[in-house]
């Protein structure tokens, strides 16, 4: 099957744009600047105060809020990509150009995904230079730039849910609800399902740690702390086993898990894209 290149960056482009004019999507990105912003700061004055390194203490307070704020931006954007279109008739439109269902789909994520690295860029680069100026640099700068890298895998894995919602539904408020209730249940059900499940069920911590990769929030988390700290004992018995059992090839199977998590619901979403023709 042969995709243009050419249309392809044409359609990103468009979706591009299209995402820096949504108003949710700027005040998801205003509120993780103003918030990496802030936790700089606070990185500056903790620095002062103990003397530690300024980039792992940002980088270490930074999870939190990508965890909080980047699935819900991604999962957004992704539940009204086709959804959106549809609704508004536009996509039908679309369909009827000369280019193929390949182009747009790619061209649409390529776009989205492209708008999700900009806000992270901003905010971290931001945050970034304010530490670097203020001083606090002891610890390798490497560090945080692969905490971005993790960052932005992790805006993928929720941009590929988003589209495999988008892809099952026709009007983007059913969409975003869906996504919203998605973002609900890997934020904060996850650690307290896990913990629950661990507690009643006395689940074994090796099946413990296999859980825990269901969940590609989780997943970054913990690829996180091992960048951050190259170690998991914060986590406990189930960091321990996963170092003790993984070893060097940690920080690759997680890498691994959150690829899966971006190809499979973007290929679903995609299948179903491909052979959908109620438009």
């Amino acid at each position: 099957m042969y995709i243009s290149l050419s249309t392809l960056w044409i359609i990103a482009q468009k979706e591009l744009r299209d995402a820096l004019r949504n108003r949710w999507f700027l005040l998801y990105t205003l509120a993780f600047v103003a918030l990496s912003l802030a936790f700089s700061y606070l990185a500056l004055a903790g620095a002062g105060i103990v003397g530690f390194a300024g980039f792992g203490r940002t980088a270490a307070s930074l999870i939190n809020l990508v965890l909080l704020i980047i699935p819900l931006m991604a999962l957004t954007v992704g539940a009204q990509s086709l959804a959106g279109e549809q609704e508004k008739s536009t996509l039908s439109y679309l369909l009827a150009q000369p280019v193929s269902r390949a182009e747009i789909f790619l061209g649409k994520y390529l776009g989205l995904a492209l708008s999700l690295l900009a806000s992270l860029a901003l905010g971290f680069g931001i945050s970034g230079v304010v530490i670097a100026l203020g001083g606090a640099g002891a610890t390798d700068p490497l560090v945080y730039v692969q905490l971005v890298g993790l960052a932005f895998l992790l805006s993928l894995t929720m941009l590929s849910v988003g589209f495999l919602v988008s892809a099952f539904t026709r009007k983007a408020g059913v969409a975003i609800g869906i996504g919203l209730f998605l973002w609900l249940l890997f934020v904060f059900f996850g650690d307290l399902g896990m913990m629950g499940t661990a507690i009643v069920l006395r689940v074994p911590i090796a099946n413990l740690f296999v859980m825990s990769l269901s969940n590609p929030l989780q997943v970054f988390k913990m690829a996180a702390i091992l960048d951050i700290q190259s170690t998991l004992d914060i986590l406990g018995p189930a960091g321990i086993y996963a170092m003790q059992e993984y070893g060097d090839i940690l920080l690759l199977l997680f890498l691994g898990v959150l690829a899966l998590w971006v190809i499979l619901p973007a290929g679903l979403a995609y299948a179903r894209f491909a052979t959908k023709n109620d438009f």
